[in-house]
């Protein structure tokens, strides 16, 4: 990486990746990917809320499930700002 690398990766200048050129190719855009990653918030409290009226033996798997829904939102969320810079 080069000498100053962060000012670098700020600007960005990391935009060429092959996941982002290839979203951008399709017609995905940076609103399509933050309004996924709101929604996907509101999924993981769905399934957070419907985890706590199953029984007791499904709960576990159930919060799981709710916790794993829930890692996405940052994920998808920076995708979509390294589409904002591309556009």
């Amino acid at each position: 990486m080069p000498r100053n690398w962060m000012s670098e990766l700020k600007r960005g200048a990391h935009d060429g990746s092959p996941l982002i050129q290839p979203l951008h190719g399709i017609g995905v855009r940076a609103w399509h990917l933050q309004a996924l990653s709101l929604g996907s918030v509101g999924l993981c409290i769905a399934l957070w809320i419907r985890a706590k009226s199953v029984d007791q033996d499904e709960r576990g798997n159930a919060e799981r499930r709710a916790l794993f829904v829930g890692l996405w939102p940052p994920t998808i969320w920076l995708i979509g700002e390294s589409l904002e810079r591309l556009e």
